[in-house]
């Protein structure tokens, strides 16, 4: 044994995290939880100091909907605008199990497939409730305007995306996210006109407070100002997204960062199942390293494009002189029953085989053809633009190439991240008054999300879930029981001040672009979409190296009393170094292949993987023992009465 594998060993810890889920059937749990909640009463309502960060989806919604009920909320929206949240950027649809299509869809059958979906690594009553509060979010953006698409007779219509055999998705073009957020942003800004909730523009998260083991307030710095300031409050809830970007190239904004999180870790809250990372099957292919980010072309695709590859090795034709005999449809032929419309995980894991195998398409040969011609001869090529003409567009904006007449090149790259800070059955952390909605946290996705899933837990985190678990929280809690007077505010805010005078000191001669790129590296060759213990064991200590390095020699230039974008970055960057190791560590730690995380070492003869249910069916959640110690890690185990894990096939 190593000295990483020792110290992975040396870091488990036996201690189980209990989930409080209430006990009874499963379908009764979220309406017996709010039958018996403690309640707030409204004139107290207003008593009471709520701290949002984020304003994406699950923040918006989260905001929007405690201020509508008199709390006095402070939001926190890391842009200039809550417009701007990166949930603009889903594109594909929403789930709902609204059996519009009589096609045998039900809440069970949304539960199911959420479950299965996952493999088998997610909480059942989480799962369950977010399945029965798709349709409500349904009702509740129709009635806010949002125009997802009709059918000629003015019902909604849907369409079907990656791991299930009905259709459930909701839409709106190539542009749900954006006009989901539209809605809540609406809901938003009408509670900042009545006065309930007061936003902070340009603000980012950069610590959390804890006073007497609670979580009471965060510091935040005005990005254009560089002001460092504390704000107090009875619970913080945490919306702010995921972590793919620690990949740096990644299909996230490149503002998108896991800071906010990471310093809630350091002050307590587990961070569980680090390694489920999901790489999308559907991305534009990186065109040279001047990039900064990954072109997502949406899942709904797969619904009409047809995914193929040369069979030859050596072909040379253009992919229309190839006729079918010389095509390879690898997804329709070893998943008939599913066949493009495979999981992500599943999808992405076949390209890159098919390309490791010398079948990859344009010059670098890491791309597969996504390919509308057989669509457009059945449907013609008005219907087809209807349904995906602005991302038609927009691949004919960044490529130059026309997918109406020559197939879409796309290629897997690090899309949306499971794993995020723990949470029980509120949606509450580890510490006490930090609750954590949508894609911060572990999310309801096991170790895969289904496409069109993230903007469903966002929104029924932030509608729902969050305004109801909040009040059953501060029922008990004295209102203003603490504010910035308190010593832990001030110290809080000097670490910070210190951290920021330290980045600034160092004047070495490397850029955070170069040190992040490097990261990025270590970490899409060892713990991307393939890995194994000899790869995870040589991120760990090339991580730990470069860390050094970056606190040596990182050049981060400017001041700290302005608008300073190379600070802010150098910031989350370091908190990347450290996120990328605990990753690692995860990864390493879980030896199984499920969903997202693929161990070269747990798969089939035939190369799928193979979960290990008797040792690793619970969800691991890292504690954070210091700078100079590894992380500590516990266990929730996972308990299945109603989907029995079987072997997760799509044949």
């Amino acid at each position: 044994m190593n000295d990483v594998t020792s110290q992975a060993a040396d870091a488990t810890a036996s201690s189980v995290l209990n989930s409080r889920v209430p006990e009874g059937p499963i379908e009764d749990l979220w309406d017996n939880y709010q039958a018996s909640m403690k309640l707030v009463a409204p004139a107290n309502r207003r008593k009471h100091t709520v701290i949002v960060v984020g304003t994406g989806l699950a923040g918006g919604s989260a905001a929007a909907t405690l201020g509508e009920m008199g709390y006095n909320v402070l939001n926190f929206c890391i842009s200039d605008s809550p417009r701007r949240a990166h949930s603009i950027a889903a594109q594909g649809g929403i789930n709902a199990a609204k059996n519009y299509r009589n096609d045998g869809d039900s809440i069970y059958r949304l539960f199911y497939d959420t479950v299965k979906g996952g493999d088998f690594r997610s909480r059942e009553a989480n799962v369950y409730r977010l399945a029965q509060l798709s349709n409500n979010i349904i009702d509740q953006c129709v009635s806010q305007g949002v125009p997802f698409a009709r059918e000629y007779g003015g019902t909604l219509a849907n369409r079907s995306f990656g791991g299930v055999q009905v259709e459930r998705t909701f839409y709106a073009r190539g542009q749900t996210g954006q006009q989901l957020l539209l809605g809540a942003y609406s809901a938003l800004m009408r509670q900042v006109d009545a006065g309930t909730v007061t936003m902070h523009a340009h603000h980012e998260m950069l610590d959390l407070v804890v006073v007497d083991g609670q979580a009471r307030g965060i510091v935040a710095r005005d990005l254009n100002t560089g002001e460092i300031r504390t704000f107090a409050a009875d619970a913080v809830v945490l919306c702010t997204g995921g972590y793919s970007p620690v990949f740096f190239l990644s299909t996230n904004a490149v503002n998108c960062n896991a800071t906010a999180s990471w310093r809630c870790y350091k002050r307590g809250a587990h961070f569980a199942n680090p390694c489920y990372t999901q790489i999308h099957p559907t991305c534009i292919p990186q065109a040279g390293d001047y990039q900064s980010k990954l072109t997502l072309m949406s899942e709904s695709l797969r619904n009409d494009g047809r995914v193929w590859v040369p069979r030859n090795a050596d072909e040379t034709r253009p992919p229309a002189q190839i006729p079918e005999e010389d095509r390879l449809y690898y997804l329709e032929e070893t998943y008939p029953g599913f066949g493009n419309l495979v999981p992500r995980d599943i999808a992405s894991r076949a390209a890159k085989q098919v390309c490791d195998r010398g079948l990859g398409v344009g010059t670098s040969g890491f791309a597969v053809y996504l390919d509308f011609e057989e669509a457009i001869q059945r449907l013609g090529r008005d219907t087809v633009a209807g349904r995906y003409g602005n991302l038609f567009d927009m691949y004919h904006e960044i490529t130059a190439e026309d997918p109406y007449s020559s197939p879409m090149r796309i290629y897997p790259a690090p899309h949306y991240t499971m794993g995020g800070l723990w949470v029980d059955y509120d949606l509450m952390s580890t510490v006490p008054g930090l609750f954590v909605a949508g894609e911060a946290n572990f999310s309801d996705h096991g170790a895969n999300r289904l496409g069109a899933s993230a903007l469903m837990q966002g929104l029924a985190d932030g509608y729902f879930v969050v305004p109801a678990t909040v009040s059953n929280y501060i029922a008990d809690t004295k209102p203003a029981a603490v504010t910035t007077a308190a010593p832990e505010f001030a110290a809080a805010e000097s670490g910070i001040r210190d951290d920021v005078k330290k980045l600034l000191s160092i004047k070495g001669k490397r850029t955070v672009r170069e040190l992040w790129w490097e990261l990025g590296r270590i970490m899409w060759d060892n713990v991307g979409m393939a890995r194994n213990a000899s790869g995870l064991e040589a991120a760990i200590s090339e991580i730990q190296g470069l860390r050094e390095e970056f606190w040596k020699d990182v050049n981060v230039p400017g001041t700290p009393d302005e608008w300073n974008k190379m600070l802010e970055t150098a910031a989350r960057v370091a908190d990347f170094m450290e996120l990328g190791e605990v990753m690692a560590r995860d990864a390493l730690e879980r030896r199984e292949s499920c969903g997202g995380h693929f161990r070269d070492e747990s798969q089939s003869a035939e190369g799928e993987a193979q979960r290990n249910d008797a040792d690793f069916q619970h969800v691991s959640a890292w504690e954070y023992k210091g700078p100079d110690s590894a992380p500590t890690m516990h266990k929730e185990p996972l308990h299945f009465d109603h989907v029995k894990p079987g072997t997760r096939s799509y044949k």
